[in-house]
């Protein structure tokens, strides 16, 4: 509600244009309405509380306000005592000792004089009065008047009016009309008709001015002896009716009588105002309004007399009544937010900071923990005090008498703190006055008067603290049961409009168990309709910003009687259904803050700061921030501006772009938005500045500019609006320039908040977890923090998820393209269309080419979905808007690996193929020889005139394969030295390493190191990445990885045909990784050895494949395998058989079985692992947070300590494992596995079916077998992978057509007989030997999915959770006692209990190989590890999982580590499993929603 200096100007508009009517128009006031008339019907139509309001803007107008209100249908009057019951004022009278006075106006001993009309009288009464009470120097208008708009139509209802407006002094005399302060009352209407309003003006004033020309009518009022007021008749000697003898007959003194002669208006109200004086000094009747209820009988009600509002008053004295000293009784009945409560607040603060941690920092903080609750404790046996038993009670009751409870309590209290800081003033300035050396009593008044005030807020704060210390009990303990309701009532009054402390002004804290209970039961009471817009001002104290507030959305916010505005409060404005829709929310919420630059902490030394944390909190909240400032002049706003800037600076890293708006007070000069256009150039220049110092000191030097981190235009985001008085208050109006500059503001944002679209609506929920995570940000110290609170940390979850869904099936598309690849190449030169010698390597530079094609597609359609993300409504988007680089990096680094990957598998293949050219050469020119040699002894034998038998064919048939054995005999397969061709490899490997390395790479030492068992020597150098003293086995570490590479090894030689070099390379790498994993380097002499052991044993089975490959390859051994079916073949074609059946099943059988099952293999792998990833527990596989919090969950609950153990010493291959694990678990459960075999079982088969029926209708009926069979190979030869290690030939011409479907049949019954083959049951042995031999490993393929960078903490070794692969910074969700990383103290040599998240906050130092040795601060970690990201942790809940896992299994880590046990804080002592599990849920920010997607799959 504006207060608007010309609201009562409310002419009805014409449609009409206002010159174009006619004259007989001119006087029809038909839709004219009486302002007088406006007032009473809206009087009538408020309720109370409004009336309240009301009567407050009009007092500021200085518009006069009804005291008696008429209702026309009753003839009953209203005294409207409720409705002035909120009305203070402030003056400052000439008499006496010329103090300042401030109360309530309806308490105050004000003389009240009134003004009557009876009968006619020509002279203008309220005119009069309106020139009575204005200064000369400026004319104010209190009273509505006939010359005003509209006051010259007829009054309807409103005649029967009393109105009252008081004249307060200044306390100047040039200025004050009167010397002390007079209450002016109006009769509305003719007297002698209102009589009961008559007599109750008679009772209370101190004179009654009868204005009346007719003197011989009814002046009887003239001589009411029952009167306790001086009357005075106020007559006109112009009237027609004016005769001295006729006034001569009313007994009225002739000092009473005012005749206006022929003087001018001034002349008159100067004797009037001579008159009014003499009456108040020679009347000595001064009636409170308050007490003026008493004098009201018959026919006036009193508003006061409801039933609620007298209930509401008397449940506050109940309260207030018993209050004698302020401070004494804030602690004895409120002392849970007292002293106890900013102890609290200054351990959370100091858990953050870690200022004082001058002993073992883990220690340091439990025992802050350990304070804290024994400070809850303490809060706790504070049971409710009485005046808290009765204000739950007020707060507890209906509707409207809980209104009227906790308006009387703020009027009694406010009226209390009014007269204590009066008295303690007084005493201060008398102190100061007279004894300036006394500074412990000026410092003790000081205090005092600090802590003097006293409002419902300081109840609420109690309520909050009462719900907090209880929340710390068991569930079903009495006492917390008994403040479960409390949360709900105050999100009622949140929601009828009270404004709720968001910050403690005192305790500079948010009590966040509160503060999140009240807003819960908000988003339950709306029915989680509750998306909020919130809107924030910022300011220096006492430049008008809760008044702007009030005037822009006709608010109260509670502020202390006397004081400023302390912390920040919270107020709900509900959004009408029009604009619902426009806006896109529920509720604009507003937040009023203190002011900063306070005078009160300027003399801190934490000033500078608590204005830092003020500012960071609420324009992290806000979506629009008004910077109010109360001066033109932009050079005196640096201080302020600095802060802001910081603040919005940090706001731009976590996605949050709030609009501002810089308001500027106490401008009076019309045109000072153009004439400043200088100042705002300047400003903008200091913004400039002043946001790179901030981003200096923030680190993010990329902020040049002010606009960068925030949306400003200084033209049209800069207000300039007038001072909010007219003139000089008390007695000056409301500046009518103020309300409409307001109300200009008010549209913009209103504008501001329908167009933008970089404005996040969350509900109360998120709001609540925004609030929460921020307030936790900004109580770091210094604020170089790194900010990812919950809302950050579930949008970056969902953006993972997204991309890794992208990636995953980049990965696929790109894997299914390699796999045809691979196939096409396996078939290279098989179907007759190519010439392997020739072409092969220029199809390989043709796959390269159409690969980058491929790759460059689907890059494409990633970055594309990537932007169509950014670019969606959702309000989390914003949020996560400073990782979109990350990720268009990590897409180009997808395709950077995936291009190199793919080329690599493409030319590995092609190296394969050439390696088996020998043996495709030797296979061809058998198959040719053979086919020549059994057709040339066909035609030989049927030459023959003589019958022959089949002995007869079989003796030619020897004789014939004789020869072709004999020619055979010289040829052979080339056989490796597998063991030089590694020597070969290592060479390359260690080409730059010292010369005794190089001296070492021959055969005899190779085989001499390799024979040998290998132990780590003393002598051999061991250096760790590591930053403290650790406890490492060398020798464990290199039986590790000796372990893993013969598991490697192993694998390889399963699912190989033989040796290739690239095997040895992947060997190297691995050890490599193995050796970056563990965080260790090894010296020259470890690694030799170590390489030279692996290698060797490598080579050993290398050369076992190769050569079975060899033997399986021989010619003759081969021929003579296949000489049964080719005699068979002889005697066929011989005899003119049928061979269409024969063939079919034998080319079913020995190529299409094994190519299909081949294609259900290679297929097999991916498939597992996409099943695992959109199956049940796809959400634990969706993103590297996910996975982390159900394996740690996991761990948990099998509690094992080997388990841990392998986490933490061993975690890619416990990864690795774990996730094979589940898998095979997954799998073991149902019939998946079959599934899939018979889906791929399905598509091949139809896929080779398809394949035929082409070859069918492409060829004639009497085509060469052969040639059919090579149409159908070409088809598929992208597909399926034929096999030459049997020799199928065909030596007779058939029927196509007949073959064909005879093959079609014979395909059929293979699928029938794979079908009965999968359906075997699958153990969990079976199953994990068959993932073992798929060429494709699922587990690998979702360890590649999880794993991320690989890169880990360089503190405690927790692994990296960012999202892509090649992102800029590393984090991670939850870090853990750097003992479980196997450090100990130098000195004790016991394990550290030290946590890096909370180190980092500490004023702990660090020394590492990074740091050269040197000790670091661990505040400046980043200038050593510039790319990991560490957030501070001050809770003690959220490294609760890994403080329970070293405290539990202690000696167990000592002992294995060869350490001492570590001396665990006692804090720790008291974690259980259950605790843990909410410390990980904590951790991972695994809210409700979260939970139950991942907790359903663990």
């Amino acid at each position: 509600m504006m207060a608007n200096l010309n609201a009562r100007n409310i002419k009805c508009s014409q449609d009409q244009p206002m010159y174009n009517y006619c004259l007989t128009d001119a006087n029809d006031d038909s839709d004219a309405i009486n302002p007088l008339d406006l007032i009473t019907a809206l009087f009538h139509c408020s309720d109370p509380f409004l009336q309240q309001e009301m009567v407050s803007k009009m007092s500021m107008c200085q518009f006069a306000i009804p005291l008696l209100l008429p209702n026309c249908d009753t003839q009953q009057s209203t005294l409207m005592l409720w409705a002035m019951r909120d009305l203070v004022k402030k003056f400052r009278p000439l008499a006496g000792d010329r103090t300042f006075v401030e109360g309530r106006i309806v308490e105050m001993d004000i003389p009240m004089v009134s003004f009557v009309r009876l009968g006619e009288s020509s002279l203008p009464k309220s005119q009069t009065l309106n020139k009575l009470l204005s200064n000369p120097h400026q004319h104010n208008n209190a009273f509505v008047h006939r010359d005003m708009e509209c006051g010259d139509v007829p009054r309807r209802i409103s005649d029967g009016l009393v109105e009252v407006s008081w004249y307060l002094p200044c306390g100047k005399t040039n200025i004050d009309m009167f010397t002390q302060p007079v209450a002016i009352a109006n009769l509305r209407g003719d007297g002698r008709l209102f009589k009961t309003q008559m007599s109750f003006l008679c009772q209370t004033s101190a004179a009654v001015f009868i204005f009346s020309d007719d003197l011989e009518g009814d002046l009887s009022t003239l001589n009411n002896r029952e009167s306790r007021a001086e009357l005075f008749l106020v007559t006109n000697s112009q009237s027609k009716t004016f005769n001295m003898e006729t006034l001569g007959k009313h007994k009225v003194k002739e000092t009473n009588v005012i005749i206006k002669k022929k003087q001018n208006d001034a002349e008159f109200v100067k004797a009037l105002f001579f008159h009014v004086n003499s009456a108040i000094g020679n009347n000595p009747i001064k009636i409170k309004v308050a007490d003026m209820a008493a004098v009201a009988g018959c026919g006036i009600v009193v508003d006061e007399d409801c039933t609620e509002c007298r209930n509401g008053k008397a449940n506050a004295e109940g309260i207030t009544g018993s209050i004698q000293d302020v401070v004494k009784f804030k602690e004895d009945q409120l002392p849970l937010h007292g002293k106890i409560w900013k102890r609290i607040s200054q351990i959370e603060k100091e858990r953050c900071r870690m200022r004082n941690a001058d002993k073992g920092i883990e220690e340091y903080k439990s025992s802050l923990k350990t304070e804290e609750s024994k400070l809850r404790e303490e809060q706790q046996q504070k049971a409710f005090s009485e005046a808290m038993v009765k204000f739950t009670a007020g707060i507890s009751e209906s509707g409207t008498q809980r209104l009227y409870f906790l308006k009387w309590l703020k009027i009694q209290l406010d009226t209390l703190s009014r007269h204590n800081l009066s008295t303690l003033r007084d005493q201060y300035k008398d102190c100061c006055r007279n004894t300036p050396q006394n500074k412990e009593l000026i410092a003790d008044l000081d205090e005092q008067i600090s802590n003097c005030s006293l409002g419902p807020e300081h109840f609420f704060r109690e309520l909050g603290q009462l719900y907090e210390c209880a929340w710390s009990l068991p569930e079903n303990n009495p006492a917390r049961q008994q403040v479960q309701h409390l949360p709900a009532l105050c999100a009622q009054m949140l929601l009828d409009g009270f404004p709720v402390e968001l910050v403690d002004g005192d305790a500079s804290n948010i009590p966040m168990k509160w503060i999140k209970e009240v807003l819960t039961q908000l988003h339950q009471l709306v029915d989680t309709k509750s998306k909020i817009l919130v809107l924030t001002v910022l300011g220096v104290q006492s430049t008008g910003k809760s008044t702007l507030l009030n005037t822009m959305f006709g608010m109260q916010f509670a502020v202390s009687s006397g004081r400023c505005t302390r912390g920040a409060f919270m107020l709900l404005i509900k959004v009408s259904e029009e604009l619902r829709s426009e806006l896109k929310c529920d509720f604009i919420m507003v937040i009023d803050t203190e002011g900063l630059k306070s005078p009160e902490l300027a003399a801190l030394d934490t000033s500078y700061e608590h204005d830092n944390e003020l500012a960071t909190l609420v324009i992290g909240l806000s979506d629009i921030t008004i910077i109010n400032i109360a001066m033109e002049n932009s050079t005196e706003m640096k201080d302020i501006l600095q802060i802001v800037v910081h603040a919005f600076l940090r706001m731009k890293e976590v996605g949050k772009k709030p609009r501002c708006l810089f308001v500027h007070q106490n401008v009076s000069d019309m045109s000072a938005h153009d004439s400043n256009m200088r100042d705002r150039k300047k400003l903008m220049e200091q913004l400039d500045e002043m946001t790179q110092a901030a981003a200096k000191m923030e680190k993010k030097e990329a902020y040049t500019k002010f606009t960068d981190v925030m949306e400003y235009d200084p033209d049209k985001d800069s207000y300039y609006i007038p001072g909010l008085w007219h003139g000089t208050p008390p007695m000056a109006p409301v500046n009518a320039g103020y309300s409409e500059a307001v109300y200009e503001i008010k549209k913009t944002l209103i504008d501001c908040l329908q167009t933008s679209d970089n404005i996040n609506r969350i509900n109360a929920e998120g709001f609540l977890r925004w609030t929460n995570c921020l307030w936790e940000a900004v109580k770091y110290e210094k604020f170089i923090f790194s900010f990812r609170n919950s809302l950050v940390a579930d949008a970056y979850t969902n953006l993972c998820s997204e991309y890794n869904t992208w990636e995953w099936s980049f990965q696929k598309e790109m894997n299914s393209w390699l796999l045809k690849k691979e196939t096409l190449i396996s078939n290279f030169g098989m179907t007759g269309a190519d010439d392997q010698k020739t072409y092969l390597r220029d199809h390989l530079r043709e796959m390269n080419t159409e690969a980058s094609g491929k790759l460059d597609e689907e890059e494409e359609k990633i970055l594309q979905n990537l932007e169509r993300y950014f670019k969606t409504k959702d309000s989390s988007v914003a949020l996560v808007e400073k990782y979109r680089k990350d990720f268009k990096i990590s897409v180009s680094s997808l395709r950077r690996e995936t291009e190199s990957s793919l080329k690599s598998s493409l030319l590995k293949a092609v190296e394969i193929k050439e390696g088996l050219e020998q043996v495709d050469m030797i296979n061809n020119t058998m198959t040719e020889n053979i086919e020549k040699k059994v057709q040339d002894l066909v035609q030989s034998c049927r030459k023959r005139r003589e019958n022959v038998s089949d002995d007869d064919l079989n003796r030619e048939f020897e004789k014939m394969w004789k020869n072709l054995v004999a020619e055979l005999s010289s040829v052979e397969l080339q056989k490796l030295d597998v063991v030089k061709e590694v020597l070969f490899e290592l060479n390359s490997h260690f080409q730059r390493k010292s010369g005794d390395v190089c001296k070492k790479l021959n055969e005899a030492d190779f085989r001499t190191a390799g024979q040998k068992p290998f132990k780590v020597q003393t002598s051999w150098s061991w250096t760790s990445f590591k930053n403290k003293l650790f406890s490492i086995n060398p020798q464990v570490v290199c039986e590790a990885i000796i372990k893993d590479c013969e598991s490697f090894v192993s694998d390889t030689v399963k699912n190989n045909k033989t040796y290739h070099k690239t095997y040895i390379k992947e060997v190297l790498n691995m050890i490599d990784d193995k050796f970056k994993e563990k965080q260790v380097s090894p010296g020259e002499d470890c690694e030799c050895e170590l390489k030279f052991l692996i290698c060797w044993k490598a080579a050993v089975q290398f050369q076992k494949l190769h050569d079975r490959f060899i033997s399986d390859s021989d010619p003759k051994i081969r021929l003579e395998q296949s000489k049964e079916k080719f005699l068979e073949e002889f005697i066929d074609v011989f005899h003119d058989t049928d061979q269409c059946l024969k063939k079919a099943v034998e080319f079913t059988q020995d190529c299409l079985t094994p190519a299909v099952k081949d294609y259900i293999t290679k297929r097999l792998g991916s498939d597992i692992a996409d099943a695992m990833v959109t199956g049940d527990e796809g959400v634990n596989y969706s993103t590297r947070t996910h996975f982390q919090f159900a394996l740690l969950k996991q761990l948990l609950q099998e509690d094992s300590f080997e388990q841990f153990k392998e986490y933490t010493h061993n975690y890619k291959t416990f990864v690795n494992n774990w996730i094979l694990d589940k898998t095979i678990e997954t799998f073991s459960l149902d019939d998946t596995w079959q599934k899939l075999k018979m889906k791929h079982l399905s598509e091949v088969v139809q896929k080779v079916t398809d394949a035929i029926t082409r070859a069918k209708e492409e060829t004639e009926e009497n085509t060469e077998m052969k040639m059919f069979i090579q149409k159908i190979r070409a088809d598929l030869k992208d597909q399926l992978a034929f096999q030459e290690d049997t020799f199928f030939i065909t030596l007779k011409n058939a029927n196509t057509q007949q073959f064909a479907s005879i093959l079609i049949d014979s395909l059929s019954d293979m699928q029938l007989s794979l079908s009965d083959e999968f359906k075997s049951p699958t153990s969990q042995e079976y199953l994990r030997e068959a993932i073992r031999q798929l060429p494709t490993k699922p587990h690998e393929l979702l360890f590649t999915r999880l794993f991320g960078c690989g890169e880990q903490c360089p503190f405690c070794g927790t692994p990296c959770e960012a999202g892509g692969q090649d992102h800029k910074t590393h984090f991670s969700s939850m870090h853990r006692p750097e003992g479980l990383g196997r450090y100990w103290f130098e000195d004790s040599k016991m394990l550290v209990t030290d946590i890096c998240t909370t180190a980092v906050i500490s004023e702990g130092t660090f020394k590492s190989s990074e740091s050269k040795g040197k000790y670091h601060p661990y505040m400046r970690y980043r200038d050593i590890y510039p790319n990991w990201e560490i957030a501070g942790d001050p809770s003690m809940e959220a490294s609760d999982y890994w403080k329970y896992v070293l405290m539990k299994h202690n000696k167990e880590f000592a002992e294995h580590d060869d350490a001492e046990p570590a001396d665990i804080p006692p804090a720790w002592k008291v974690l259980t499993p259950t605790k843990a599990l909410i410390g990980l849920r904590k951790s991972f920010n695994m809210g409700q929603t979260n939970l139950k997607k991942t907790e359903k799959c663990v």
